[in-house]
């Protein structure tokens, strides 16, 4: 095992010292994709790890009795959740139609309470700012991900470039030189073969963080979908009135 590994490094070292000048500045960009895309892995990683334990903190918190807006009202905060941000979003709709204004003072328990219901069409408001939320932290969570997609598909395409300039290289010298050899070729084809190996290094890591990051934001944006629609459902449970029944109008009519 260490007798293959010391003759892989050997043979890595010896094409990097046999590439041609196109081919180092082929690797140096090649480098740099996967700096960045290994950075926007972790991250990105992070970042959903974070929203996922902030999502479950929060929805504990909000399911734990059925009074909407208690985590609004005593200004709780739950940093790096989605679920918060559509739920501060549908808050700040709700409390808007309700009371004219989203100001937080002494007395806006008392207003919440004595407020009228809002209308259908006004709870409709509320589903678009909670629909907007949604689509917000969808774009902030897929924010950076084009990095990995680039890296991915252009990758292997920089280090075929790469390859063919090197050989092609190799072949006008030996044609130059006269001297159709093994001996002669072998170290420009090994220089040039190196930007293949490098690109595949930069582009499957790459695309296996990829479909693990871009698998749980989908995940994640359907979860802000749910909790949207159960959210709207709490609000229309509870601030919403739909007037007098059918029946009620019916018999009123007659």
């Amino acid at each position: 095992m260490l007798a293959s590994l010391l003759l892989a490094t050997n043979a890595l070292t010896f094409a990097l010292q046999e590439s041609s000048i196109p081919g180092k500045v082929v690797l140096v960009v090649l480098l740099l994709g996967s700096v960045f895309s290994w950075a926007v892995m972790v991250t990105k990683i992070r970042e959903l790890a974070t929203a996922t334990k902030q999502n479950e903190a929060f929805l504990s918190h909000f399911r734990a009795d059925r009074e909407p807006l208690r985590l609004y009202r005593d200004g709780a905060s739950f940093d790096g959740a989605p679920a918060f941000n559509i739920y501060m979003a549908g808050c700040d709709e709700v409390v808007f139609q309700l009371l004219g204004s989203v100001e937080m003072d002494e007395t806006f328990a008392a207003r919440l309470e004595m407020a009228p219901k809002i209308t259908p069409v006004q709870h409709h408001a509320v589903e678009a700012a909670m629909e907007r939320a949604v689509g917000d932290e969808a774009l902030r969570l897929e924010s950076r991900t084009i990095l990995l997609a680039t890296a991915v598909s252009g990758a292997p395409f920089l280090g075929l470039l790469g390859t063919v300039w090197g050989v092609m290289d190799t072949f006008t010298g030996v044609a130059i030189a006269g001297a159709p050899n093994l001996a002669a070729m072998a170290p420009g084809v090994s220089g040039a073969l190196i930007t293949t190996v490098v690109s595949l290094m930069v582009a499957i890591p790459a695309m296996f963080g990829y479909n693990y990051i871009t698998t749980a934001i989908r995940s994640q944006v359907i979860r802000m979908e749910n909790f949207a629609a159960e959210l709207s459902s709490e609000f229309e449970h509870k601030y919403v009135s739909h007037g007098p029944r059918l029946a009620e109008r019916v018999a009123a009519f007659r």
